[in-house]
């Protein structure tokens, strides 16, 4: 059963990118502690698996959030089930690894498009929900909002452009008592993040990385954690809570990646050369049958 001593008792709460992953755990967590839950993506059939695992009042919309019109549709859909939304999730998120020189046009804009313009398209849906209920808008970022990394540039772009969306945004809506939260993430145990182990570039960034920044966090902890900071309405997360130190050195990160990748990359590349991944996180990887079933 649902609890009711949590804030989120009683509440909306739209999480995009729901189908799977850390939006599904996020779900997942809202619904126990008692919010009701529109969950977005766009797989019906594995939403709707989410959606029975859900305790509470919820209910899966399949849209794409670079849709607007869709999204319009969805919102007042939702509004009509489950009441106007006072918590927003914008987790909806795709990635793409390797040489920005050879990387296919249109996924690399796939990218942007999904993470960046998708995450603004969703606050601008359910905003004037949010101004109504003195709400509160969660935008998953990452540690590549901090610090970007080479063979990643469609997705750091991304993720450093939802940062300063929500910084922005935030500024805009204070004074109306809407919150604003950035959530900084490293690497979640996704299967996005698993698919990417499979592919020479992702696997040898990670591999390379300071053993903490390596570490993959399970999902489930991840989604905890964020789901108490929109509880708290905190402006910022940080999982792990050591990444709110990249943001005292964020100055120095650009030329010592550079210094490293310059060392690094020519010799990772004589032992294998580094191809573009295609999409992640769009349900089937490039690279691998859509038949197969994806691992964990």
């Amino acid at each position: 059963m649902p609890v009711t001593g949590s804030p989120l008792h009683g509440r909306t709460a739209v999480v995009t990118g729901a189908a799977r992953g850390l939006g599904a755990a996020m779900a997942r967590e809202l619904s126990a502690r008692g919010a009701g839950v529109a969950l977005l993506g766009r797989e019906e059939r594995t939403l709707k698996r989410v959606q029975d695992t859900l305790p509470g009042a919820c209910g899966c919309w399949e849209v794409d959030v670079t849709d607007d019109r869709g999204l319009a549709r969805a919102g007042a859909d939702i509004r009509a089930r489950l009441g106007p939304p006072s918590v927003v999730v914008a987790n909806a998120g795709v990635a793409e690894g390797g040489p920005f020189a050879e990387s296919d046009p249109a996924v690399w804009r796939r990218v942007i498009e999904v993470n960046l313009i998708g995450s603004a398209a969703t606050a601008r849906t359910f905003l004037g929900d949010l101004l109504d209920t003195s709400g509160y808008f969660l935008q998953v970022a990452s540690l590549a909002s901090i610090g970007a990394a080479p063979m990643m540039s469609a997705y750091c772009a991304s993720k450093a452009g939802v940062e300063s969306f929500a910084h922005a945004l935030r500024a805009e809506v204070a004074h109306r008592r809407v919150g604003v939260g950035i959530a900084y993430i490293n690497w979640t145990d996704t299967d996005m993040v698993r698919d990417a182990d499979e592919f020479a570039v992702l696997r040898e960034l990670r591999g390379h990385m300071p053993p903490p920044a390596r570490r993959v966090y399970p999902v489930e902890y991840v989604a905890g954690r964020l789901v108490t900071a929109i509880e708290r309405r905190r402006p910022s997360v940080y999982v792990p809570g050591w990444l709110r130190s990249a943001q005292l050195v964020r100055a120095a990160l650009p030329p010592l990646v550079t210094l490293l990748s310059r060392r690094e990359l020519p010799r990772l590349a004589a032992v294998e050369p580094f191809e573009a991944t295609g999409l992640l996180g769009a349900g089937v990887p490039a690279g691998r049958d859509a038949s197969r079933p994806p691992r964990g």
